[in-house]
């Protein structure tokens, strides 16, 4: 599960991130203890309670004390809000200001998109 190049609490934090966008973790509902995590996937507890630490500093999760950790309400929209900001920012902006310089005009960008979009299932 972690073979990429950030730390590890950075790959379990985005992988939490991705299973509340997917709808894989619903609002609510319980997570993985940082106990269970690091005798799942072998690592320091201390790895997994940073990773979670920083998903309850995001309003990702929050803890209740005694029982676990759980998604918090309004994180899935929380964070596809930020991550249509981060799409923007990353991708459409340098994708626009590169059409600009080739001449690209929004019709013809939008027409290229809708034609991409067709084709894709």
């Amino acid at each position: 599960m972690f073979d990429g190049r950030d730390p590890i609490y950075v790959q379990i934090a985005d992988q939490i991130r991705h299973d509340v966008l997917a709808g894989a973790l619903e609002e609510g509902q319980q997570v993985m203890s940082t106990t269970q995590y690091a005798t799942t996937y072998r690592i320091n507890p201390a790895t997994a309670a940073k990773a979670f630490g920083q998903l309850v500093d995001e309003g990702v999760l929050y803890k209740q004390r005694g029982v676990g950790m759980f998604v918090a309400e309004g994180a899935r929209a929380r964070l596809r809000e930020q991550r249509r900001q981060d799409f923007f920012a990353e991708k459409v902006d340098p994708l626009v200001h590169e059409a600009d310089i080739l001449g690209i005009d929004a019709a013809e960008l939008t027409a290229y998109i809708d034609r991409h979009r067709k084709d894709t299932p």
